[in-house]
């Protein structure tokens, strides 16, 4: 099942399905089993339905790991509506949907291994209510696609996130778009590539998966290709800005369409062409 954003005007999930989406773009390139009875701080921004962190949990509670859990979300609507939901509720173990029904609930859980916080609003200020001093060793980014929902893509809010994760903690997002990527990059990170699947032949990307820690023993991701690179280099790269947090979506996208109007840089159009991308 999947769920779609009147504000946005978006599904919530690809057409892969959510929770293969889930699986292939957010949990595998993960790595969970190296927090087998370790303790783990994740940070789930636009936690919408909930997939992403179901099976987060779903994989935790198998390793006995302790967990510190923080998530992200504007309208809790979409939760409430997949517990709701038959086919939802069958997908996951009965300790999960307690979780799940307590975050619903009570906007918390809390058990020996499990601390889980739930904040509702917008995540640009909601970043500002997570303890200073925690850092995370997982981040998931899920927002709607950076030409729908630009303020969460934005090089200001990357910049909030990159302050809040550890020198080997990962950020983990479906997108591989040239603004988002550019915009990590010149924040510091090291950017991978997340290997498509099998089944996903056509496409040369799952998403990306940025870190500090330039030594990676992941075989679910895979170095920047050259022509990945090559879009690093293109209008598409021209990051989207939201300098006082508070920005409209339609501002955003327009400064940035007037700047790459003006802009030196290889049209995507032509990158497209080169690579023989339709």
């Amino acid at each position: 099942m999947s769920f779609r954003s009147e504000k946005y005007n978006e599904n919530f999930h690809s057409t892969s399905g959510a929770y293969n989406e889930t699986k292939n773009k957010f949990i595998n390139p993960s790595r969970l089993k190296r927090f087998k009875k370790k303790s783990i701080n994740v940070l789930d921004i636009c936690f919408g339905m909930g997939y992403n962190s179901a099976l987060l949990f779903e994989n935790l509670i198998i390793e006995l790991s302790i967990l510190k859990w923080y998530g992200l979300e504007l309208d809790k609507r979409s939760l409430n509506y997949a517990l709701t939901d038959k086919t939802f509720n069958n997908l996951w173990n009965p300790k999960v949907i307690e979780i799940l029904n307590s975050l619903n609930s009570k906007g918390l859980y809390k058990n020996k291994n499990f601390d889980c916080d739930l904040i509702i609003g917008d995540a640009r200020k909601a970043i500002y209510k997570l303890p200073e001093k925690i850092n995370f060793d997982l981040i998931f980014l899920d927002s709607f696609s950076p030409q729908k929902c630009p303020e969460l893509w934005s090089h200001e809010f990357l910049s909030q996130i990159r302050d809040k994760i550890k020198y080997k903690g990962y950020l983990i997002t479906y997108t591989s778009a040239a603004a988002v990527r550019k915009s990590l990059r010149n924040l510091g990170f090291n950017l991978f590539n997340i290997r498509p699947t099998l089944s996903e032949k056509n496409n040369w990307s799952n998403g990306t998966l940025a870190t500090f820690d330039n030594q990676q023993n992941n075989p679910y991701i895979t170095q920047l290709s050259e022509m990945e690179i090559e879009h690093l280099n293109t209008k598409a790269s021209i990051p989207y800005r939201d300098p006082t947090g508070e920005m409209l979506s339609k501002e955003i996208l327009d400064i940035r369409k007037k700047e790459q109007q003006f802009s030196n840089l290889l049209d995507t159009n032509s990158w497209r062409k080169k690579w023989e991308m339709a």
